[in-house]
């Protein structure tokens, strides 16, 4: 059998040398072909449409018999109604399943150049010892999480190889929208990979198993293993995180036994938030990652003792210590020594599953048991969403994604009264008592931080990434949590099985297909038709039972099947009219350019992803080309959250005011300058509009200036962002949601209500002021007065009260919009889109 040496002219892990993502599915293929031990199938596709695939390697007569297994599994994980006997019997005859995805942040290259050995040592070694963990453990790959950007990464690396750059970061993101960000994705299962892993989980081969391999940052410790640090999430049964930790505790011991030095645990990582692959911790799976210092991508790098250190969570020196009892001190450091440790960890994971095989399967049906008993004994009870909802769509949307989960979703048959409150027919009922009761809890729950700290009133912990993820907040769905056991209701529920799909046919008589504009898939239907030629018209006013900022189109026998196609690939429950409208305005559709710079940015890549997802065209612009682009063709400029001085200069300022060099080759560390945002203003000024949020909007503070006609002009915008003087005065936003007033039936919240809940960091924060020359500035949406925060974590919110949270400003002929909070955060806050589509549509 071609060892991966020969297959690609070089040894994987191998200073500077590295395969792409069809150069090592070719390998993993020709494998495939000539052992029994291994067996690959097609699992989805990525974003950019690469097959995805996962590799089974076990023994023979286990990859002979996967689907019996895959039964096994099934029925362990979620069939809490067998016997002692029964469940005894399946742990005896069935198998551990392994999963590891590899890679899935792309610049993390050794995990995947790693697997190519992984499958040609397990499916050659004649090692008994090894042999016989193939007999009880099923190893299922995902050769590369990433595809695109395994592919992207290698490009870039092999492009600059040999030259002064090599190693130099890749301009942009690593994936078609997302980059980094795609492991936040694993509650929302936006992206087409992140649906293809989930579903292993959740709908088909539910592995006991699951670890994720990344790599981290190059100063610290070589190695990072389970047990996480605090804070670990509250639902989670404690089975699990004793399992993690035993799986570590294993690995940290093969790690160091085999001489492989700086392995820690219990450092910086928690895990209290889920979104990451590992949210199938939440689904009774044995979920851990693994983190290796990288390299310059596959260029060694020379790290001297001064030069390592470690902050914060479970290391407070680089030393000797409990959470790192054999640190590594120094020196090269290379691909094949993160190899080396992808090697020794995964045969360790792959030991521990086979010491402990009926140990797991019995534990994986033991705790479906338990959690399903939890349901049925211990508040909550239900969560009831009801039928009739704001924006119609998002129940819909709900539904699918909480089947793609996995989870038991029922619709009442016939109306019932709970607690004084009337449910009618065709609300939403989700059980607690299911096998993932864990998951379930914990994005129908409000988020509430668990507070931990360094030692006996000392700081706190504070979170890795986000605090809060409630899918009805989230989604704008009015949802009842039922802490009452309710006589009758199993009775009068019908389970949903299969995705709920919308079919809508044009009534005879009908004039006009009118699209709420409470629904966010209106927008979609409209822009999509607008970019067909299709006339759309938009309500001016409010008429019976259609609210201002409604869609219109005239229905005439050629776009009617167009029509009725449209409304059921956007999912629209949609309305008509057999009366001739008055009151309706012709839309145009806008061009829109969004602002994107080469550093990773993730929050374009959202933007970009939910104006794709809703059919809004638009125009990439990197900010460089603002200096010299003609503008006057485009009606909107989207700024995302970016950081002032990348978008200007290309760079990011140190604390001492000087800027940092650039990691991207030269030619990508360019920003606007001042020229360029002097041809923004002056867009603005002759009636563009510019919208932006988050970090961006620290561009547009302070003085500017612009050339009006043949004079000069020197202005403020009446609005500052005083984020930085609140923080001083003790404000802390950890990634939460925040409630938010609005002033509705105005252009930028048409379709939306008096009270929303948007995502928030806590900068920036707004203070307007009063305007002079041609300017005018109007308060949208502002924080309340207490009861900022509905869900994660704030400290001293009550600074944010009353102040703004949505501003329109006016200058010259056009207007900028400002945002506080970012409208389409991971694209996880649907509930407040509007804010985005809305503002595309200004006049």
């Amino acid at each position: 059998m071609q060892t991966p040496k020969d297959f690609f002219g070089f040894q994987p892990g191998s200073a500077g040398n590295l395969f792409n993502y069809n150069q090592l599915i070719d390998y993993l293929s020709l494998l495939d072909a000539n052992s029994p031990r291994l067996k690959m199938e097609q699992i989805g596709e990525s974003p950019m449409g690469q097959p995805m695939y996962i590799l089974f390697i076990s023994s023979e007569e286990n990859i002979q018999n996967l689907e019996k297994y895959k039964a096994i599994n099934k029925t362990l994980m979620l069939d809490p109604n067998l016997n002692h006997e029964q469940q005894t019997d399946l742990a005896e005859k069935g198998k551990v399943f392994v999963l590891a995805t590899l890679s899935m942040h792309s610049t993390e290259v050794a995990p995947s150049q790693a697997a190519s050995l992984i499958a040609y040592d397990y499916a050659t070694t004649n090692d008994p010892e090894m042999l016989s963990y193939l007999d009880d453990v099923v190893y299922m790959m995902v050769p590369n999480h990433n595809p695109d950007g395994m592919n992207m990464i290698v490009e870039n690396y092999l492009e600059y190889k040999g030259t002064k750059y090599e190693g130099s970061t890749m301009p942009g993101l690593y994936h078609k929208y997302v980059g980094h960000d795609n492991n936040r994705d694993f509650i929302t299962l936006s992206q087409s990979d992140s649906r293809a892993i989930s579903t292993i989980t959740s709908t088909t081969w539910f592995p006991q198993v699951m670890v994720e391999k990344h790599q981290m940052g190059s100063r610290g410790p070589r190695y990072f293993v389970p047990p996480n640090h605090d804070p670990i999430a509250e639902n989670i049964d404690a089975g699990l995180w004793n399992w993690n930790g035993l799986f570590g505790t294993n690995m940290i011991k093969d790690l160091t036994g085999a001489g492989l030095k700086g392995v820690s645990q219990g450092y910086a990582f928690d895990n209290y938030w889920p979104g990451s692959t590992e949210t199938c911790l939440w689904k009774n799976v044995m979920a851990f990652l693994t983190e290796a210092a990288s390299v310059a991508t596959a260029t060694s790098i020379y790290i001297e003792p001064n030069e390592l250190s470690v902050s914060g969570k479970g290391l407070a020196e680089y030393e000797i210590s409990a959470n790192m009892p054999d640190p590594w001190m120094g020196g090269w450091w290379t691909l094949n020594d993160i190899v080396q440790l992808e090697l020794v960890s995964t045969k360790s994971i792959i030991k521990t599953a086979s010491f402990h095989k009926k140990e797991i399967l019995n534990f994986t049906n033991t705790l479906c048991k338990k959690e399903v008993s939890k349901g049925d004994n211990q508040a909550p009870f239900y969560y009831i969403l009801p039928a009739k909802q704001h924006d119609q769509g998002q129940l819909l949307a709900f539904v699918n994604l909480m089947l793609e989960h996995g989870i038991q979703v029922n619709k009442l048959t016939k109306e019932q009264v709970i607690n004084q409150t009337v449910f009618s027919e065709g609300s939403i009922v989700v059980p607690l008592s299911q096998p993932f009761r864990a998951f379930v809890k914990e994005v129908m729950e409000k988020q509430s931080f668990p507070v931990r700290h360094y030692s006996k009133d000392g700081p706190m912990i504070e979170p890795y990434d986000i605090t809060s993820w409630s899918l009805p907040l989230h989604m704008g769905l009015e949802s009842v949590e039922v802490n009452d056991k309710i006589a009758g209701l199993k009775e009068n529920l019908q389970p949903i099985t299969e995705k709920i799909t919308i079919q809508n046919s044009i009534p005879e008589k009908a004039l006009y297909v009118i699209l709420p504009v409470e629904q966010n898939r209106s927008f979609a239907m409209a822009f999509e038709l607008l970019s067909e030629a299709q006339a759309v018209y938009r309500f001016s006013e409010d008429q019976e039972n259609v609210h201002i900022g409604s869609f219109a189109i005239k229905i005439n026998a050629k776009n009617k099947k167009l029509l009725e196609e449209k409304l059921v690939a956007n999912k629209v429950y949609a309305t008509f009219s057999e009366s001739k409208l008055e009151g309706l305005k012709k839309l145009e559709n806008p061009k829109v350019g969004i602002i994107e710079t080469w550093n990773h940015d993730m929050d374009a890549g959202w933007t970009r992803y939910v104006l794709d997802d809703h059919s809004i065209p638009f125009q990439l612009i990197r900010p460089d080309e603002l200096q010299t682009m003609d503008l006057s063709g485009f009606g909107v400029l989207l700024f995302p959250s970016s950081e002032k001085d990348i978008l200007l200069e290309g760079k990011r300022k140190t604390s001492s005011g000087d800027y940092n060099p650039s990691s991207l080759p030269p030619q990508f560390a360019k920003g606007m300058g001042k020229a360029g945002l002097k041809r923004v203003m002056e867009f603005v000024n002759n009636g563009g509009h510019v919208v932006t949020w988050g970090n961006s909007v620290d561009l547009f503070m302070g003085p500017m200036k612009i050339t009006s006609g043949k004079e000069e002009e020197d202005f403020s915008l009446p609005i500052s962002n005083i984020a930085n003087q609140l923080e001083k005065k003790g404000l802390y936003v950890a990634g939460s949601l925040a409630t938010v007033l609005l002033k509705t039936n105005l252009p930028l919240t048409y379709g939306m209500r008096e009270t929303e809940n948007v995502f928030f960091r806590g900068d920036p924060v707004f203070q307007t002021s009063i305007p002079g020359f041609d300017m005018d500035r109007r308060v949208i949406a502002s924080f309340p007065k207490d009861d900022i925060c509905p869900s994660g974590y704030m400290k001293n919110e009550d600074l944010l009260s009353k102040l703004p949270a949505a501003v329109c400003i006016k200058k010259g002929k056009g207007k900028m919009v400002f945002y506080s909070f970012s409208p389409q955060f991971r694209s996880s806050t649907s509930s407040v889109y509007k804010f985005l589509f809305n503002a595309l549509l200004l006049d």
